[in-house]
């Protein structure tokens, strides 16, 4: 797990606490957690609301951890400022990595599906936020792998289709280069999620 901190950021969403899993077996259950946990009320919709009070993305949509770094800074900075677009600083982390302001496209496209296999889990919290990692454990059924893997787990193809870019000139010329053309498309896409809350 990798945890980043944000000191010139209010104390109570300073910290990052991001994980990626692989083998991951309960999406579909996970899915259902999570809705389920939105419609409950009183002390034990709260208690569920905590328990999967993360981000989980899709992690094949994901050009490399900058791209989802930037997201988790513009979700943050939108909180910071009061202007979320959603109900929380974790699915405003889908809504930043979505290339539209379409939020129920971007959940269901960045978010938790029931055939997801990756998942980058993102907790967003103070600096007092003790035994992260297990909480994460005992709501993602998977193996914990460190983020560097994620070059194996990104679908390229997918990426491209949803950010428009199978006709883009340089992406098109630089098609014979996988690496370069993949560095051109996680360059485009990171830029894309920065200039995101500027242009929307």
């Amino acid at each position: 797990m990798l945890s980043l901190h944000y000191p010139h950021l209010p104390t109570a969403f300073s910290t990052v606490h991001v994980a990626l899993y692989t083998n991951v077996s309960n999406s579909a259950a996970l899915r259902t957690r999570i809705v389920r946990a939105s419609q409950l009320e009183g002390p034990e919709g709260d208690a569920e609301r905590e328990a999967v009070n993360f981000a989980f993305v899709d992690a094949r949509l994901i050009c490399s951890p900058l791209h989802l770094q930037t997201a988790v800074y513009q979700a943050i900075l939108a909180q910071a400022q009061g202007a979320l677009r959603t109900k929380t600083v974790h699915s405003e982390i889908l809504w930043a990595l979505n290339p539209t302001n379409n939020i129920t496209e971007a959940i269901r496209r960045y978010g938790v599906s029931d055939a997801s296999t990756a998942l980058i889990v993102v907790r967003i919290s103070s600096p007092d936020l003790e035994d992260v990692e297990t909480q994460m454990n005992a709501v993602v059924e998977g193996t914990l792998v460190p983020l560097d893997d994620l070059a194996q787990i990104t679908d390229w193809a997918s990426v491209k289709k949803y950010y428009k870019l199978n006709g883009e000139p340089t992406v098109k010329e630089a098609a014979k280069d996988p690496i370069r053309e993949r560095k051109i498309v996680n360059e485009i896409v990171t830029s894309s999620v920065a200039m995101k809350s500027v242009m929307g």
